[in-house]
């Protein structure tokens, strides 16, 4: 994504400072190789919640606080099942019954719908969005 504010600063949509590049990095998921070193280090897991922005950490109800138990991922079980084409309440769900299911079984279970969902660039989109529009709590 480019820089590109509007006249009062503020960064224009998502869907205006995609470039060509940036998308074809998104669809090929290329963007998530460098957290590999935060793998490498024992900052992430390969497989865990999608860490989020620090912003939204006050939106958190007490069981979307549960999602911080565990090590955040590169992929999960949110991703695996609809990625940024679900809405956040549904990726919150999916986030803690992972953390609820954690075992070896799931983890390949994981991996191996994350090679699909990459190869078939499925999810990598909310509807009708660049990317995925941002968490305002929870109604």
């Amino acid at each position: 994504m480019n820089d590109k504010k509007d006249g009062q600063g503020n960064y224009l949509p998502d869907s205006e400072r995609l470039t060509r590049v940036g998308s074809f990095i998104r669809q090929t998921s290329l963007d998530e190789l460098p957290q590999l070193i935060n793998v490498l280090k024992g900052d992430m897991a390969m497989i865990g919640p999608r860490p989020l922005l620090p912003q939204y950490l006050p939106l958190y109800s007490e069981s979307q606080k549960r999602r911080h138990n565990i090590r955040p991922g590169i992929t999960g079980w949110a991703q695996v099942n609809g990625r940024n084409a679900i809405s956040w309440t549904m990726k919150f769900e999916l986030d803690i019954w992972y953390i609820d299911n954690v075992s070896f079984a799931t983890d390949c279970k994981v991996m191996f719908l994350t090679l699909k969902k990459v190869i078939k660039k499925e999810g990598i989109n909310q509807a009708d969005q660049a990317t995925v529009e941002a968490f305002t709590g929870n109604n």
